[in-house]
């Protein structure tokens, strides 16, 4: 299956293209490191040991499990649509993998998103604070928007990878919520009997 490209995704990469600055390309390389795979492994892998530490393992292995399966779906998407990436002329770094979705958009949205629904969910600053969940998501929208300035995604695969990765949080929470109850309630009829 192959994803055809909207003008729009054109439109948007032939414009940023004509666009960009030495200062600013710096400043998205930065940030597109930031959302690499490996960054995303470390943030999430730390996450978890902060969690287990805490004695929030369900939350812990809720984190390391959706953002593996995560990454597991977003591979597979890339090589069921294998969408080709924009031209090279418009690519400020070099990558040859498939393009939808955006793995940063997709993987940054999963893991830091998951991370801050355990800060939420374990932390009564976090909570008392929660202007500062606000950073997630500002993350993960400028990890992808690096990657449609950089020109290695078209637009609609990064909107496609914050919105699949979303998603993904919704699924893995509300999985583990119910695993949780079930679990609590076979504990209180072993109780019970």
């Amino acid at each position: 299956m192959q994803l055809t490209t909207p003008g729009v995704d054109h439109d948007v990469t032939e414009w940023v293209a004509d666009h960009r600055t030495a200062w600013l390309t710096d400043v998205f390389r930065v940030i597109t490191t930031v959302g690499n795979t490996a960054a995303m492994t470390l943030i999430a892998i730390v996450a978890a040991i902060v969690l287990w530490r805490i004695g929030s393992r369900d939350r812990a292995v809720t984190v390391l499990i959706g953002s593996a399966s995560g990454w597991l779906l977003m591979q597979a998407l890339k090589h069921l649509v294998a969408r080709p990436r924009p031209e090279p002329r418009f690519r400020v770094i070099a990558i040859d993998t498939y393009s939808f979705p955006s793995g940063h958009a997709m993987m940054s949205a999963v893991v830091l998103g998951l991370v801050a629904v355990a800060a939420w969910q374990t932390s009564v600053w976090v909570r008392a604070h929660a202007p500062v969940l606000a950073i997630a998501p500002i993350a993960s929208l400028l990890i992808g928007a690096s990657r449609i300035y950089l020109g290695v995604h078209w637009t609609t695969d990064v909107v496609a990878g914050w919105l699949i990765g979303a998603i993904w949080v919704v699924l893995a929470v509300a999985v583990a919520r119910a695993v949780g109850q079930r679990r609590r309630a076979t504990v209180s009829a072993d109780d019970v009997s």
